[in-house]
């Protein structure tokens, strides 16, 4: 007599924990909705830049790429970005190293300032970010001095002792110059013209003297 078959036992539930090399997997998070793998967000966090520098000085700029509020891997470009006619252009780039940290250097060749950011481009695992830092300013020397009282200016209005700006004999008025003297900086319009002592390229207004802390006469760090 056959033997009667027993009844079989109920599979158990397969679950594939993951089909990302390994290392990867940390960097990949489940949708709640659909259990489908999503890529996570990232930061950038910077901890130290230099971006006013003299031309042919260096720039730098360093931080931490976050991925999910923890330091990042190794291996993932960072780039400095700058702000053109053209829309944003790479300055400078550098790969993360040990806990997500980076450091990228420029040595700008050309006085002027821009707007500039830093950008990971992402994968597909970790969502893209940028960070927005400022102005790089890359500055000259320049001979300064400064003046104060009333009467009309070359470009038009009222010297005052609240106007802030400069006197140039060449900058188109209007034109926005940064300065920088002994750590404080200002961005301020040419307003007036002169100086007319040679060797002698601006005069500052008596309130923007005070915004710098400048002196009587010397050296200040200009971007035009």
């Amino acid at each position: 007599m056959p033997a009667t078959p027993l009844p079989a036992a109920p599979l158990a539930t397969v679950g594939i924990v993951s089909t990302a090399p390994t290392g990867a997997a940390s960097a990949l998070e489940l949708d709640s909705a659909t259990g489908a793998a999503v890529s996570v967000h990232t930061a950038l966090v910077v901890r130290d830049d230099r971006l006013n520098v003299l031309a042919d000085h260096r720039a730098s700029v360093t931080g931490t790429l976050l991925e999910a509020r923890r330091p990042g891997p190794s291996g993932r470009l960072i780039t400095l970005q700058a702000l053109g006619r053209g829309g944003w252009h790479t300055l400078a780039s550098a790969r993360t190293g040990t806990r997500g940290r980076f450091r990228l250097s420029y040595t700008p060749r050309r006085v002027g300032s821009k707007l500039v950011r830093l950008r990971f481009a992402g994968v597909p695992s970790e969502r893209a970010s940028h960070r927005r830092l400022g102005r790089l300013n890359v500055y000259r020397l320049a001979e300064a001095s400064w003046y104060g009282g009333g009467g009309s200016l070359a470009c038009g209005g009222w010297l005052t002792s609240a106007t802030m700006g400069v006197a140039n004999k060449t900058l188109p008025c209007g034109t926005l110059v940064t300065l920088r003297y002994d750590g404080r900086i200002v961005r301020v319009p040419v307003v007036d013209r002169g100086p007319y002592v040679e060797g002698r390229e601006f005069d500052l207004t008596e309130a923007t003297k005070q915004a710098l802390g400048f002196g009587g006469v010397g050296e200040v760090w200009s971007t035009s």
